[in-house]
């Protein structure tokens, strides 16, 4: 096995870089700044981040079947038009649209966009605990709740089999799993696959690989973790130079990289001297591991 390396690839201070995604067909990654406002789009040839100002604090992005993009944002779910450099709203939730906002989000494999909410706030310590829940935006534009009394929806995935779908609500320090029907898009039977360890931080986004293996990333941990949801065991743990970990995406040639993204929101000035890079997009080769194409909103 090919040793592991951990690289900065994307040197900017992000407040929370978040919900990356690997586009194929133009080898470029796709991640947003939630607190920064901006949905990003990183050319790893040319080394340029082209960047798209949003209404509100954004949550996620995903690629769009016809072409463009949906996001996450506030509480609705938006069109974009990255030619145009335009949004659309497509459809609002109408719960609480002053006390919480999309977070994370992904495409399920019959093309609906699940994203989570959480009240709002940065340090997920001190955040309102249940205001969240679980939505997807179906093809049509209607949106359906999933599950409710969420404090901090985040990473979200499906097995290879598309049997199964893997959620995590941060403040309750583990991953789950539901049984998944890819028909309805329905989930049933929450289990717990893994409980975080103290000094691994909060879970946050993650995905899964080829072999349904998780890679889920720790707020607060600095690190990567790869779990095995079969048994609940951690196989590996990839260290990253900055605190914040907050999402992860498998791309690159044959999907075998995988991009990391962090915060620097709530670092003070002597912890951004420990950690320079905090608010970066990192890349980890030489895992031996391969991921998932990203599926695209079909609506």
């Amino acid at each position: 096995m090919s040793s592991v390396k951990v690289e900065c690839v994307i040197k900017e201070r992000n407040r929370i870089a978040e919900s990356p995604v690997w586009e194929e067909g133009d080898g470029t990654l796709l991640f947003v700044d939630i607190m920064g406002q901006k949905i990003k789009r990183w050319d790893p040839v040319t080394n340029r981040t082209q960047s798209l100002a949003t209404e509100n604090l954004v949550g996620s992005v995903v690629p769009r079947q016809r072409g463009g993009y949906v996001a996450a944002e506030g509480t609705r779910f938006i069109a974009v038009d990255w030619e145009k450099q335009s949004i659309t709203a497509i459809a609002q939730i109408d719960r609480q649209q002053d006390k919480i906002r999309f977070n994370d989000g992904k495409v399920d494999p019959a093309g609906r966009f699940f994203a989570g909410t959480m009240a709002l706030g940065t340090n997920p310590a001190e955040l309102e605990r249940g205001q969240g829940a679980l939505y997807s935006l179906q093809p049509d534009h209607t949106v359906h709740m999933h599950v409710d009394q969420v404090s901090l929806s985040n990473g979200l995935d499906w097995s290879p089999d598309q049997s199964t779908f893997y959620y995590i609500d941060s403040l309750s320090y583990r991953v789950d799993a539901f049984d998944y029907s890819v028909a309805t898009g329905s989930i049933s039977n929450r289990r717990e696959v893994y409980r975080l360890e103290k000094e691994e931080g909060f879970p946050d986004g993650m995905c899964v690989d080829v072999e349904g293996r998780l890679w889920v990333a720790c707020f607060n941990g600095g690190r990567v973790l790869r779990i095995d949801p079969q048994t609940g065991a951690r196989m590996q743990t990839l260290r990253l130079p900055v605190d914040k970990i907050t999402s992860c995406c498998f791309g690159g040639k044959d999907f075998c990289d995988l991009y990391v993204t962090s915060a620097s929101e709530g670092l003070d000035d002597d912890a951004l001297a420990g950690q320079p890079e905090a608010g970066s997009v990192f890349k980890i080769t030489g895992l031996g591991a391969k991921g998932i194409a990203p599926y695209s909103f079909e609506g």
